[in-house]
């Protein structure tokens, strides 16, 4: 009997909507050899929150995971909770060999994984053991002053600090692909896969920082895309009428308000060079499969911990619930291609995953909020009017808090700060890139009612702390829209 292996690669800060462009050749071919879900959102658009969804199948609010863990105050918010099943756990539990390469931000209140000594995961690299190569080395990391940006950030919601997070500044990383986060991971990955035993089934988990910033990265991908082939979305460097202000209060405006709509081009033009340099790790990875003649024996997942604004709604990184942050490609490739080419249109979650995998290797699912995603591939049902729910609760802190709902193709945002809501309506089907905040165009619809009802539904049955202080849709309206009007419509 054949073994099923699992290649669970997953990128990080990649926008769904630069694939298929011709930048991405080796992850096109993995769609083209699989299951596309054309509209699959992240739980959070957030690094450890997004993971930590994505392994466990539940989401922030249930799990624990809500922010990143970088400071005391509020690091109890950014791990998942003690007794929780997760992948890494469950891949062990059945047998397979378990080797990781790359990021590591799935955060446990049991301390970070691969500090466990009951582990049984081959830890090849991390994000630690990568400072500790460069040092042996003495070389330098990607990045440096040059490419972060002082931005305020409150602690414990009381207290506001100022910390230095990436911005959208660009150069040449002169150490070479050798020392580069991801050309590091991708040799790590391929010594565990040619030093693996061929007798047991296989669970590699490959995880790339590209094309996360800094954009600081090496030839010959700096120089891979001309200016001239860099043609931006019209919402690049754009801010609309009726987008909530209270992004300003959030790292995304902070950072990208500063760079006009020309400075964005130099910006994509070496971010897309960036995924040209992660599609070519991914590539080795696939030959290596390919060279074992254990390819067509693998369940392929692609998919990315959340997107990138890149300059979309003059906004940089993610962290909030724009198509170009929350929505994520997601591409299932199984054993032998079947249903290799298969496009589902359904609205799909991260928090479906688990369960999906759980099926197709023949392994009791625990306990999820998402649903498998069988009947959608097998048998080409459909999920009609499914809500999604995604949720932000700040970066490294709570305090800036954004709850989403997602149906069909309509979207409703509650942004939150301190005692404020704005709330944002979009129709992303007939305004894609979500230019037309609908409460302001029309009366207030029943559906925006019915979604807002349904996310307060949510956010009581995951024991969500926070509260949206005003929920009535026309107050909001007759709050918000002379304000607005004043502001003008796009800069």
């Amino acid at each position: 009997m054949k073994q099923t292996h699992l290649i669970m690669i997953v990128a990080d800060q990649l926008r769904w909507d630069v694939l298929g462009k011709g930048y991405t050749p080796n992850i096109d071919a993995i769609a083209a050899e699989g299951i596309t879900f054309d509209r699959a959102y992240c739980a959070s658009p957030l690094c450890g929150p997004a993971r930590g969804a994505l392994f466990t199948g539940l989401c922030p609010n249930t799990n624990g995971s809500r922010i990143n863990p970088w400071f005391a105050a509020d690091a109890a918010s950014g791990c998942v909770h003690q007794g929780i099943p997760h992948l890494y756990g469950m891949m062990e539990a059945s047998g397979r060999e378990c080797i990781h390469s790359g990021k590591q931000h799935l955060f446990t209140e049991g301390g970070k994984l691969e500090d466990d000594p009951a582990s049984q995961t081959r830890w090849l690299s991390t994000e630690r053991s990568y400072q500790e190569f460069l040092a042996h080395a003495g070389r330098r990391a990607p990045g440096g002053p040059r490419f972060r940006t002082p931005v305020p950030e409150m602690a414990g919601g009381r207290h506001t600090r100022l910390c230095n997070y990436s911005n959208a500044e660009t150069g040449c990383y002169e150490e070479g692909p050798a020392y580069y986060f991801d050309g590091y991971f991708t040799d790590r990955a391929l010594l565990g896969l040619r030093e693996r035993d061929p007798g047991r089934p296989l669970f590699l988990s490959a995880m790339f920082l590209a094309p996360h910033p800094p954009l600081d990265i090496p030839e010959p991908w700096y120089s891979s895309v001309t200016p001239e082939e860099v043609h931006l979305p019209d919402n690049v460097g754009r801010w609309y009428a009726y987008q909530s202000p209270l992004q300003m209060y959030n790292l995304t405006g902070v950072v990208g308000s500063r760079y006009t709509r020309e400075q964005w081009k130099e910006s994509w033009r070496v971010y897309l060079g960036l995924v040209r340099l992660l599609d070519d790790c991914v590539g080795r990875l696939l030959e290596e499969l390919r060279r074992q003649g254990i390819y067509d024996d693998c369940l392929i997942v692609f998919t990315s911990d959340h997107g990138e604004m890149l300059g979309s709604h003059r906004l940089f990184q993610k962290m909030c619930m724009y198509e170009e942050s929350a929505r994520v490609p997601l591409f299932l490739r199984l054993p032998g291609g079947a249903h290799a080419g298969r496009h589902v249109t359904s609205t799909v979650s991260h928090l479906d995953v688990l369960p999906t995998l759980c099926h197709y290797l023949d392994l009791p699912a625990p306990a999820c909020e998402g649903r498998s995603l069988v009947p959608l591939i097998e048998e080409g049902a459909a999920w009609d009017g499914r809500d999604v729910f995604i949720q932000f609760d700040g970066n490294g802190a709570l305090g800036n808090f954004q709850r989403c709902v997602v149906r069909d193709a309509y979207k409703l945002i509650a942004d939150i700060f301190k005692d404020e809501v704005y709330f944002e309506l979009y129709d992303t089907a007939s305004d894609p890139q979500e230019t037309r905040n609908l409460l302001f165009e029309e009366s207030v619809p029943v559906l925006a009612r019915s979604m807002l009802q349904s996310l307060l539904e949510h956010m009581k049955v995951t024991h969500d702390d926070i509260r949206i202080p005003l929920t009535d849709l026309d107050a909001f309206v007759e709050n918000y829209r002379d304000l607005a009007a004043k502001q003008g419509v796009c800069i």
